[in-house]
């Protein structure tokens, strides 16, 4: 807050002194900016935290799930055959013959047994199509209401408007005659219709161009049909589908699908190894020559959360759980019997040789990661155990979100402090302006009042001479 007379009356450089005063007076914000740096930077490093725990939680949470050990590979011999997955499928080899597909049933109505029909030929009779769709409990009868004005067209389109599974459109045959096709909307046998038409429609004849036929396989040698070309309830968990008759057995394989689960395991490994990784820089202690943590060596290679008890311990933790031995029967109880092991430093390695024979028993594999805690919540499997663990940290009210909002507490307290030594400056620099101004308001009513005494010196001098 300069004032630009300010030492006129004085003599004195009064902006640089209130400048030097207000530069002392502000000294402690220099700690308290490095405090907040430092704070900031610790803020971050909770963030890496928090993101790499929740990739590590996000891997173990797949591990720790069935479906992460019942997926399967499912390849065939033949392309006109391919499987999929719909459930737990069991690892085998199905050997599959194709007799014939299923088909839809087809009516011509219109054809050899009545008169050819020219376009838009109005039918001149009045009278009823019976449609019987479907078999046993299913069936279904319904008639429809025809008219001596209607053509070939609105008849279609009073079937497709009943809705009872039969589908109709008008066709022209080589000669420019109007055909009725039915057509059942869906193939096998169950879904056959049959079509009785009144005598008085002279005019509509029928010839079954198609009749309904269900899809016919041996497989491993049991004869199995199916209403379409899809065998979805065949074989638990899988589901097949043939597109054409074959000459020769085809061969379907169901293998369970290892490469997926090892690639699992190794995204495990990868994910605590970089979360491992983070905590153990962060946590970088430089130390004295007697062994003491060199509290001055922020800024020289020690971590940004060097002595942070919290961050050590999460480290320690993690690297316990590694060690940790599975609840399961299986015959795998540790990592390192699967081929992971931990290194120095905290890193885990795998042992591809040892982890390819493991996965040759996915059954005791699953048991090392998956077994189910028990109600105390222990005993469980390793995955099991680091998801509850990665839980708790990333919870709500866990140990990184309340570190985090300490922090974000302290950088708010830092910040109020900075205001108030702010403060404490701008009110300094305007008191001691006021201070100087009134100074320099008395210093130039004195040298008024000694130049004018100066003056009546001199006068009463002349005089006396």
């Amino acid at each position: 807050m300069a004032i630009s007379s300010a030492g006129i009356g004085s003599g004195l450089d009064v902006a640089k002194i209130v400048e030097q005063m207000v530069t002392a007076e502000k000294i402690p914000l220099k700690k308290l900016e490095a405090r907040a740096e430092g704070i900031q930077t610790q803020i971050s490093a909770y963030g890496e935290i928090k993101s790499l725990t929740s990739t590590l939680g996000d891997i173990v949470s797949k591990l720790s799930r069935d479906s992460a050990w019942n997926g399967v590979n499912i390849s065939s011999s033949n392309s006109t055959i391919s499987g999929s997955m719909t459930g737990i499928a069991t690892p085998g080899t199905y050997n599959i013959s194709v007799t014939h597909l299923a088909q839809a049933q087809t009516t011509i109505v219109g054809g050899a047994a009545a008169a050819a029909l020219a376009k838009d030929e109005t039918m001149g009779a009045s009278g009823k199509i019976t449609f019987t769709v479907g078999v046993g409990a299913s069936q279904v009868v319904k008639e429809l209401d025809i008219s001596s004005s209607d053509t070939l067209t609105k008849i279609a389109v009073k079937i497709n408007d009943a809705g009872m599974g039969v589908q109709a459109s008008v066709v022209t045959d080589v000669n420019g005659n109007e055909r009725l096709m039915l057509r059942s909307k869906d193939s096998g046998t169950s879904n056959s219709f049959s079509v009785g038409i009144d005598p008085a429609l002279t005019k509509l004849g029928q010839a079954e161009a198609q009749p309904a036929q269900n899809a016919l396989i041996k497989l491993n040698g049991v004869t199995v049909q199916s209403a379409s070309n899809t065998f979805a309830n065949t074989l638990p968990g899988l589901s097949f589908t043939v597109s054409e008759v074959t000459t020769n057995p085809a061969t379907l394989t169901v293998k369970q699908d290892t490469e997926s689960m090892k690639k699992n395991i190794q995204e495990f490994v990868d994910a605590y190894n970089a979360l491992n990784d983070l905590l153990a820089k962060s946590t970088k202690a430089v130390r004295t020559a007697d062994g003491k943590v060199d509290e001055s060596a922020q800024n020289s290679g020690a971590g940004v959360l060097q002595g942070d008890s919290g961050t050590v311990s999460l480290q320690n933790s993690l690297r316990m759980l590694t060690m940790g031995i599975s609840g399961s029967d299986g015959a795998f109880k540790r990592l390192s019997e699967i081929g992971i092991q931990m290194l120095e430093g905290g890193k885990l390695s795998v042992d591809a040789t040892k982890l390819d024979k493991a996965l040759t028993s996915v059954d005791d594999l699953k048991g090392l990661f998956a077994h189910k805690a028990d109600s105390l919540g222990q005993n469980g499997g390793i995955a099991v155990n680091f998801k509850g663990f990665t839980d708790k940290l990333l919870a709500y009210e866990g140990t990184l979100n309340n570190t985090s909002d300490a922090l974000e507490k302290k950088l708010k307290s830092n910040a109020a402090e900075q205001t108030k030594v702010n403060e404490r400056a701008t009110a300094l620099e305007e008191r001691l302006y006021k201070q100087y101004s009134a100074l320099d308001v008395k210093m130039s009513s004195l040298n008024a009042l000694n130049s004018y005494v100066s003056q009546m010196v001199t006068t009463w001098n002349k005089s006396s001479s």
